[in-house]
């Protein structure tokens, strides 16, 4: 098992520093994935960029949140990485709790290890009742309760098999869809998920990417391309129940 951490970055220059910092502290090598951010938070890069174990990968222009994961995945297996540490650029997530998503990545090699986000005073009401109406989406889409919650970015994933998920349909969710429709998507080829709480402020330098109107546009027109891929793949997960009992 050989892992990196990858993160999705367009314009966070008061927060990269942070996080890339404590990736390091635990001997993470780090794959930064430009989104086509503006000049001033390109140039924040630069600082990070003189350290050996910090490589940066650009996108001409923005292409979503998804799009930077997916760039991270494939820039990490040309590398010869066999999983991969998402984190946001942002700050948010607690990192205190990365020893034991490591840990359990490596006591669990073949499955998506996701963080389960545990909220604080910070978080937005309307985000927090989005994201319930996901989650009851998504129990429904997988006919289960194992994925407890599907949008937080805080992940560490077989790059293989992920890939492998991504690649056999025609176009992934390249933006905020991209957390939930992977995890979905994973669990329909029998990739599964275990969480793990994990504190969760928003965001240190006080800027959301997430667009209320087009991200959740974005993700209602996933939950119902998904509603029907549920539908086809009802038999085998109904077949995955029986058989577990």
């Amino acid at each position: 098992m050989k892992i990196c951490a990858s993160i999705p970055y367009y314009n966070h220059p008061d927060a990269i520093s942070v996080v890339v910092e404590q990736l390091l502290a635990h001997n993470l090598d780090c794959i930064i994935v430009d989104d086509g951010s503006d000049d001033e938070s390109k140039r924040s890069l630069i600082p990070l960029l003189g350290q050996k174990n910090v490589v940066l990968v650009s996108h001409d222009f923005n292409s979503g949140k998804g799009a930077a994961v997916i760039t991270g995945l494939r820039e990490a297996l040309k590398r010869g990485y066999t999983h991969v540490l998402q984190v946001d650029a942002d700050g948010q997530h607690d990192l205190s709790r990365l020893p034991q998503l490591l840990l359990l990545s490596t006591n669990h090699p073949e499955e998506i290890i996701s963080g389960m986000p545990v909220y604080d005073e910070t978080v937005p009401t309307n985000r927090k009742m989005w994201r319930y109406a996901t989650h009851i989406l998504v129990w429904i889409h997988t006919l289960s309760f194992e994925i407890r919650d599907s949008m937080c970015g805080f992940r560490v994933y077989p790059i293989k098999a992920t890939l492998d998920v991504i690649d056999s349909i025609d176009r992934f969710g390249q933006r905020m869809d991209f957390d939930i429709e992977v995890l979905v998507r994973a669990n329909w080829a029998g990739l599964h998920t275990i969480q793990l709480p994990v504190g969760v402020r928003y965001p240190i330098d006080g800027v959301s990417h997430f667009n209320l109107f087009n991200d959740n546009y974005l993700i209602t027109k996933m939950h119902i391309k998904l509603f029907f891929g549920m539908l086809r793949n009802c038999p085998k997960l109904i077949l995955r129940k029986v058989r577990w009992v």
